[in-house]
């Protein structure tokens, strides 16, 4: 993804930086610390190889992910939020509160009170 040359406001450019469907909820992803290809794939359903690495790759790029890996065999390549990324998580953390109150009054609670949405981003649990 390119970034335009000229902006009227910075949060347009934030917006370009993190705009489509998987860069924030990859963000969320990483909140707890380092994470590998496939914890991460595992963990966003829905998500193609190809876009993984697409989105991981565009957010490196913008200072907001980086990787490490480790020698070894198999190598084992793991991605994490950087000071940039760790200030956007906060963003991201409000978003998936907002987002969390808004499906909660749409579909209510299941029978045991709980919330019926995925509230760690983990789409396996409610």
């Amino acid at each position: 993804m390119k970034l335009r040359k000229n902006y009227t406001c910075p949060l347009e450019l934030v917006h370009d930086i993190v705009r489509g469907k998987w860069k924030t909820i990859l963000i969320f992803q990483l909140r707890n610390g380092r994470c590998s290809f496939s914890e991460l794939e595992r963990a966003i359903a829905g998500i193609s190889q190809k876009m993984l690495l697409e989105q991981l790759g565009e957010l490196r790029r913008f200072g907001l992910v980086d990787k490490v890996s480790a020698s070894g065999f198999p190598l084992r390549v793991e991605y994490f939020l950087t000071e940039r990324g760790k200030k956007m998580l906060s963003s991201v953390a409000i978003m998936q509160e907002i987002g969390t109150d808004y499906l909660t009054e749409q579909n209510g609670a299941d029978a045991s009170g709980e919330p019926t949405v995925c509230t760690d981003g983990d789409p396996t649990k409610k």
